[in-house]
């Protein structure tokens, strides 16, 4: 049973989904790392299906994505699910729950600034970042020729 579920869904549903972005793309990371822990005394990976010549060794892949399943792909996927329940469950705590809807509620009083504010504000940034990294680019290349001809002798 949710706790409060009528409030702060936008704030908890942002959560959840940003975070779970970012497990399912450690899991995938996992899969590809596990991948070379599942091989059979030939090399060849279990679930493969080619050898390392090409040739065909049978083997299932998953339906859509072509992914071979192997036991990596089965522990990642393991993983993934058993910790997204864990991050929902997580989500609905009662503390963590009621700082999202705080969070929400607080997002809703701030006044935003308006498109052309946001813009007229981006533009000095860009102006001032790229004023400074001629500064600094010029300043390198005067202290390289400094120095290159203190050190070489004015080569």
């Amino acid at each position: 049973m949710a706790y409060k579920p009528e409030q702060g869904r936008i704030a908890r549903t942002a959560a959840f989904w940003s975070l779970a972005l970012l497990l399912v793309y450690g899991s995938l990371s996992l899969n590809e790392s596990l991948d070379s822990f599942f091989h059979d005394p030939m090399g060849i990976p279990f679930g493969a299906t080619k050898d390392a010549n090409g040739h065909d060794v049978g083997g299932a892949l998953v339906p859509i994505l072509s992914w071979k399943f192997t036991p990596a792909l089965i522990f990642s996927a393991l993983f993934c699910m058993g910790v997204l329940y864990a991050l929902y469950r997580y989500l609905e705590r009662p503390k963590i729950a009621d700082l999202l809807i705080e969070t929400e509620s607080e997002l809703r009083k701030v006044t935003w600034p308006t498109m052309n504010e946001a813009v007229n504000s981006s533009l000095v940034v860009i102006v001032c970042v790229v004023f400074l990294m001629s500064f600094l680019a010029g300043a390198d290349w005067v202290l390289g020729r400094w120095v290159n001809w203190i050190l070489l002798g004015g080569g």
